[in-house]
C-alpha cells in the first residue's frame, strides 16, 4: 500500500513533463523534417497526408486516403519554427511540439497564442 503514493507521484511527474514540452528549435525542426524524407501528417479532423519536405525549401502532400487534396508548396525556418505557403494560399507559420515518441503537435503561430493544427509521426 505504500507504493501507491510514489505511483501516483510518477504519473503526475510524466504528465506534467508532457505537458511542459518546448517548441523544437528551428534547427531540430529542418534536421528531422526537411531532410527529403516522408513522414505523416494528421489535421485534427482526421485526414492524413504524406509529406515530404526537400532541403531546398520545396514540400508536397499527398492524401493517404480519398479526403485531402495533393498540393505542393514552399517552407522557409524563421526564429520559432517554420513558415510554409501552399499553392493559392497565404504563408503561415508554425512551431513543432514534441508531444510523444515518434509523434509532434504542430501549432499555427498566432499573436499571443499557438493553436495546434495537426500531429506529425514517424
Amino acid at each position: 500500500m505504500r507504493a501507491e503514493p510514489f505511483v501516483v507521484a510518477t504519473i503526475l511527474f510524466h504528465a506534467s513533463r508532457t505537458f511542459a514540452a518546448e517548441p523544437m528549435a528551428p534547427s531540430d525542426i529542418q534536421a528531422t523534417f526537411f531532410n527529403g524524407q516522408p513522414f505523416t501528417a494528421a489535421t485534427l479532423s482526421g485526414v492524413k497526408f504524406k509529406m515530404t519536405f526537400t532541403p531546398d525549401g520545396k514540400m508536397t502532400r499527398e492524401p493517404l486516403a480519398e479526403s485531402g487534396s495533393k498540393s505542393a508548396g514552399t517552407w522557409r525556418l524563421n526564429a520559432q519554427g517554420f513558415c510554409t505557403s501552399w499553392a493559392r494560399a497565404t504563408a503561415s507559420c508554425f512551431t513543432v511540439v514534441p508531444i510523444g515518441e515518434n509523434k509532434w503537435s504542430v501549432k499555427r503561430i498566432a499573436t499571443t497564442i499557438a493553436v495546434a493544427v495537426a500531429v506529425w509521426s514517424k
